[in-house]
This record gives C-alpha cells, structure tokens and sequence, in this order.
C-alpha cells in the first residue's frame, strides 16, 4: 500500500475536564497523543495515512483501533501487547490555561523495541513523521524511532519531525542531545516557538530557524501560535500569518498543524502555501475542546481560507 504519511508513536486516551459543566470532575473522553493528533489531521485533510505504535490489548486500544477505522487510517501494523496498558491523560481548566496529567509509565507504545519497527511500511510513504514525545518516554522507544528514521533515509522516504519538549519526561540536556541528533536528519523540522527556545536559548524565531538549519534540516516551520508560522529553507524565508477566530481550548493545534502541514506537502503544495492552509487548519482546532474532536476536514478549512 503507498502511502502519504506513516506517523509513528503513542497514542493516549484522553479525559477532557468540561469548564462549562457545573461539575468539576465531568470529564469527555477523547483522543490523544501528538503523532496520533496529527495522523488524524492529516487524513481529514485527504491524505493517506498508517499509523506505527503499540497498544494494549485493552478498551482504550480497542477505542484508538476504531478510531482509526473512522478516519480511515491504515492500522496493518499496530502493535498489540497483552502485557501492557494504553497510555491515559487528563486535562484541566484554570486559571492558567490548561494542564496536563499523564498516566503513561510502561504504555504498550513505551514498550516498542526497534526491531519491531517495519522498515517496508516506512518505505511506502511518502513522509514519516515522528516527535520529540516518543523519544522520550523511553529508551526503546528512542530507539525504535531512530530505527525508523534510518528506514526512512535508506528508502528515500523524507523524515518530518515535531520536537514537543516535554520536560517532565526528559532532563533538558538529554532531550537537546538527542532532538538537535534527530533534527539534523529531518526533511521537514516543526518546532514551537517555546520549544526551540528552552532547546536553543534563542528567543527570535528567524535565529532559530538558521540554528535547525545550520544543524542540518531541509525546511523548518517554526509554530507561532495564534501569530501564524516562520516557514524557511536555506534559500527563502516567509512569515505567514495566522488566522483570528475565538478560541477555546488549544490542546493539540500544533499537531493539528503538523499534519495538515505534511498533508499539503504530499499533495505537492509549496512550503508557503501548506503553511498557511495549516495555519487556518489549527486555528479552527481550537475553537472546541480536545486534541481530536475539533480538528476540522478539508471542507471546512477550504471554506475558512476562503472567507
């Protein structure tokens, strides 16, 4: 099966606390996990798109399972560990913005060893897209992505990679070590703006679009929030701006980004102009609550971009 994208990770159930419930423990069940977010962005936006993980043989599994099956997804090599437990989150509201707790230690996905990763689905695709997250909840997982990674460059598949420092997982020296190791090796290099500060002490994102540069990346696309997007090569820059609505909840808008980022990208859109189809792709992402319920379909971000 050729595909567009394979994205590689853990995915998580996640429970959402509703702020707009007069009960403080009313929480929605959704779906989580960054690469999982934007697999699930990038096939509402037409491309086709696997998934590579592992999950446990439980209800949460069975969930993503059929999750995917919605979002028509290739599943063919998930993984399923009896041995182990899908990963949970929770999210609350206050008053500084949303918090996170995860339940994650020993996941299925922690689990995965680099021999189990398929080197031919990795070769189908267009892009393999992978994070800074599954490097981090352990050393396997570190593992196996960097297995995929020589997969992907061996096969002329090109590596799109989102840093999502998570400094609860990781020593910040470590995750600098390993993140500037893998985005030397990145086609396509998705920072946040916060992230690649802690990660580089720069605060300016032109400065820190030359340092992933100079490091080795073929294009990076530093995520702005609200204010858009700094896309750059080594031979042209652009600021493209972001796109106004009302938000409320922004739990997954760079992964909503990243894949309707790649989506375009594999669609043979140029870099700029992917940058801002995805731009008013996670800018609509946040106008509900969760990572993946508010995620919009092409219809929608085709309608917004046109309004």
């Amino acid at each position: 099966m050729a595909l567009d994208i394979v994205c590689m990770g853990e995915p998580m159930l996640e429970f959402n606390q509703d702020p707009a419930s007069t009960d403080p423990v009313l929480y929605r069940k959704g779906h989580g996990g960054d690469t999982a977010n934007s697999a699930v962005a990038a096939a509402r936006q037409g491309a086709r798109v696997g998934y590579l993980t592992a999950l446990g043989t439980d209800a949460f599994g069975d969930d993503f399972m059929a999750l995917w099956e919605r979002e028509g997804i290739d599943t063919s090599r998930v993984l399923r560990n009896p041995d182990a437990h899908t990963g949970i989150y929770f999210v609350t509201h206050g008053a500084k913005g949303h918090e996170f707790s995860y339940m994650r230690a020993g996941s299925a996905a922690s689990r995965m060893k680099p021999e189990q990763v398929p080197a031919d689905y990795v070769a189908s695709a267009k892009f393999l897209h992978i994070s800074g997250i599954s490097q981090a909840i352990s050393a396997d997982a570190c593992d196996s992505v960097f297995a995929a990674i020589d997969a992907a460059r061996k096969a002329g598949t090109k590596v799109s990679y989102d840093t999502n420092l998570r400094l609860r997982l990781w020593p910040i020296e470590r995750a600098r070590a390993v993140m500037n190791a893998t985005a030397a090796m990145a086609d396509v290099l998705l920072p946040s703006l916060d992230d690649a500060t802690a990660l580089t002490g720069l605060e300016d994102a032109d400065a820190i679009a030359d340092f992933y540069l100079k490091l080795g990346a073929k294009l990076v696309a530093v995520k702005l929030g609200p204010q858009g997007s700094l896309v750059a090569s080594p031979d042209w820059r652009e600021r493209v701006p972001g796109r106004t609505v009302k938000a409320v909840d922004a739990t997954g808008a760079g992964d909503t980004f990243a894949g309707s980022f790649l989506a375009e990208l594999a669609r043979g859109a140029e870099p700029r102009a992917a940058a801002r189809y995805a731009n008013a792709a996670a800018a609509l992402s946040t106008q509900g609550f969760g990572a993946v319920a508010p995620i919009p379909r092409r219809e929608a971000v085709e309608a917004f971009l046109a309004s």
